[in-house]
């Protein structure tokens, strides 16, 4: 079965066809650690985490590499406004690498909470300085720097392809030159690739380079980082459709004009999460957090439930209400799937990788998944096949079950750690339970019954079994 999806370059629906067979190299834009991450972020990474996950239900071995921004960058893709980390540093009195440290691994935690699975390569900033300097140089041998202000530029004006990927138009970029915010640029869409000449004071991340004591650009840190794991040519590169037409464009720029050759062959990008009809960002002050959600009483999971019901390239709404409605709905299929395991009673293929055979009644639920997660990612119709396959009372507990834990490979929802909710049981409950056991020893069923219904009322659930009774929410 081969993978279709939308390639932002072209705006079209692509076959997958990998540079290697078998193989995929994949690049996600990672966090820049000055800050916890929002769930708008949050959802970008599920979304390319579903991409990987679908890549290796079909057989690829992924390579997925992903940067962590820990050197201090500007608010503004333009190189505009504050230095993010030295910013967040003044405000909590930390040195800037305790940010950098420090909201790493809030993300990381964020990320396992959420069962995103963690990249190949994790590669920060700081430690790959020396690749940023060296494609900086193959940057300039091939002519398309020039340095102002102390600082070394990329002079979009000699790469005739810059702005493809989000459709740009280079004269009218070139008109726009007669007003510039930075006096050294040539065109106001130039960017740096390293800065000597500071804006901030008491800068704390600085490296000696050719160009002088500096720190690199923001853009140049993917090109480079990406290239050193994934090669001068890879086959997919993932992030928000907010760095289409700065970040990623400015990328494309940078490789293509070291390389002369086409960089990528697949962007993917996810839509935003949004706050009445607002996109949600850090800078605008609406954001909410992991901790913040569980802080309300859900569940990580719960929000990763209510990403998948909506399609990758379309914008997701957020309200409690939404959230309510995917905590619901998760904690039900949970249940479903606890009960599943109880009555199935006995391992199923699906623990071990088994698939069904093509004859069975449960394939065909398999079969509809499959079309839809290779179709661009049709997730949340991919979901709705779980749902339908368990909703199926003709297929037993463990078919349901093997199939179930199939499709979980890709959503990614651990269905395997289902249990039922535990009940509380008080005096009165458990002395009604005795007085049950007594009544069914003497025989009497009628008393037993009413004791059952009574406690039903309550919302107890009384299950006689060859293990003994089992008490469950009703």
């Amino acid at each position: 079965m081969k993978l279709r999806i939308f390639n932002t370059m072209g705006r079209r629906i692509e076959e997958f066809v990998p540079i290697e067979d078998k193989k995929v190299g994949m690049y996600t834009c990672g966090p820049t650690v000055y800050n916890y991450a929002h769930i708008g972020n949050l959802r970008t990474y599920i979304f390319e985490d579903l991409l990987r996950r679908t890549l290796e239900y079909l057989g690829y071995r992924v390579k997925h590499v992903m940067n962590v921004t820990d050197v201090g960058h500007l608010t503004d893709d333009a190189d505009e406004g504050e230095d993010k980390i030295i910013k967040s540093a003044r405000e909590k009195g930390k040195s800037v690498w305790e940010i950098a440290d420090f909201y790493t691994r809030a993300f990381f935690r964020d990320t396992e909470r959420l069962n995103i699975e963690r990249p190949t390569v994790v590669c920060r900033a700081t430690e790959h300085i020396d690749d940023m300097i060296n494609l900086i140089k193959r940057i300039e041998k091939n002519g398309f720097t020039y340095m102002a202000g102390g600082n070394l530029y990329f002079d979009i004006s000699k790469f005739p392809g810059y702005g493809k990927l989000a459709l740009l138009n280079l004269d009218e970029l070139k008109a726009g030159a007669r007003i510039s915010i930075d006096e050294n640029k040539k065109n106001p869409h130039d960017f740096v690739l390293w800065f000597t000449k500071s804006k901030f004071e008491h800068q704390a991340m600085l490296w000696d380079s050719p160009w002088g004591k500096g720190y690199p650009g923001w853009h140049i840190e993917c090109s480079a980082m990406s290239m050193k794991y994934l090669g001068d040519q890879f086959d997919i590169h993932c992030g928000g459709i907010d760095h289409i037409p700065v970040h990623h464009t400015n990328e494309i720029a940078q490789a293509e004009a070291a390389t002369g050759k086409k960089w990528v062959n697949y962007w993917v990008h996810g839509e935003f999460l949004v706050l009445s009809k607002e996109k949600m960002a850090k800078s605008a002050g609406n954001y909410l957090t992991l901790d913040s959600l569980i802080e309300k009483g859900y569940d990580p999971m719960d929000y990763r439930y209510l990403c998948l019901g909506a399609h990758y390239r379309s914008q997701l709404q957020f309200s409690y209400e939404a959230m309510n409605t995917a905590r619901n709905a998760r904690l039900a299929l949970m249940e479903r799937i606890a009960r599943l395991k109880e009555e199935a009673g006995e391992e199923v293929k699906g623990e071990k990788g088994g698939m069904p055979e093509r004859e069975s009644a449960e394939y065909r639920y398999l079969e509809s998944f499959e079309k839809n997660i290779t179709e661009d990612l049709n997730i949340p119709r991919g979901l709705a096949d779980l749902w339908n396959l368990l909703k199926d009372r003709n297929i037993s507990p463990g078919a349901k079950l093997s199939v179930a834990y199939i499709m979980d490979r890709v959503l990614g929802l651990r269905l395997k750690e289902a249990k039922l909710p535990e009940v509380e049981i008080d005096e009165e409950t458990k002395e009604l339970i005795e007085e049950r056991k007594r009544a069914r020893e003497r025989r009497d069923y009628a008393l037993a019954d009413a004791i059952r219904n009574k406690l039903k009322d309550r919302g107890i659930l009384l299950e006689d079994t060859p293990d003994g009774v089992k008490v469950r929410k009703a």
